[in-house]
């Protein structure tokens, strides 16, 4: 079955996460007396202006990505600094696999049919060689990289910005550039503070810092 667009929840994230990047910071200036019920916003955007970044590694979300394709976490995992749990292809079946259509071959009718066909192929093969009794971990040899892979992914908030930068920009690849949108628009909403100078261009479907 195609998939459209992906799907992207934020299963966990720092309690009081800007509070907490508040207290390490001031840690380095012993400057708890100036902390109040309010003072972790400016504090927070002043230090990431002033380049001190390392404190927001002690915050971290945890999202889950349904609908995106094995291609999109090839490129997702090279973000080391990272942990990643994936769908395993040598434990689950992919008898009915889902897949991703990039938008180009999408819009032209002649590609979209052959692709859709190269990955029926691909379906039919898998279950003949499972019919044949071959394991999962060697019929899984004939699948694309458009299959959808559902994963887990957890990173520091710092980690978060660096890879906000990269895959958010124009240049990046549109799937991944998709998702990364949607978990800049999930961590705006929960720190606004340490990502709310990311301004989101709905046009072309980037963002970039305005620092």
């Amino acid at each position: 079955m195609r998939i459209t667009e992906p799907e992207v929840t934020l299963l966990a994230v720092s309690p009081r996460a800007e509070k907490l990047i508040e207290e390490a910071g001031r840690t380095c200036y012993l400057s708890f007396d100036k902390m109040d019920d309010t003072s972790e916003a400016n504090f927070v955007r002043r230090c990431i202006k002033n380049g001190h970044h390392s404190i927001l590694e002690h915050a971290t979300a945890s999202f889950r990505i349904r609908g995106a394709s094995r291609a999109f976490t090839h490129q997702l995992v090279r973000h080391r600094v990272a942990s990643f749990s994936q769908q395993s292809q040598r434990y689950v079946s992919e008898d009915e696999f889902n897949y991703v259509v990039p938008p180009d071959i999408q819009a032209s009718p002649e590609a979209g049919a052959l692709f859709d066909e190269f990955l029926e192929t691909a379906r039919t093969t898998y279950r003949r060689l499972r019919e044949m009794d071959i394991k999962k971990e060697d019929a899984r040899f004939v699948l694309p990289n458009a299959l959808e892979s559902e994963i887990v992914f957890s990173a520091n908030f710092r980690e978060l910005r660096h890879v906000f930068a990269l895959r958010c920009a124009r240049g990046a690849q549109w799937e991944i550039r998709g998702v990364c949108l949607a978990m800049l628009r999930l961590m705006q909403a929960e720190a606004p503070s340490v990502f709310g100078d990311f301004v989101i261009d709905e046009a072309t479907k980037t963002a970039k810092s305005a620092l």
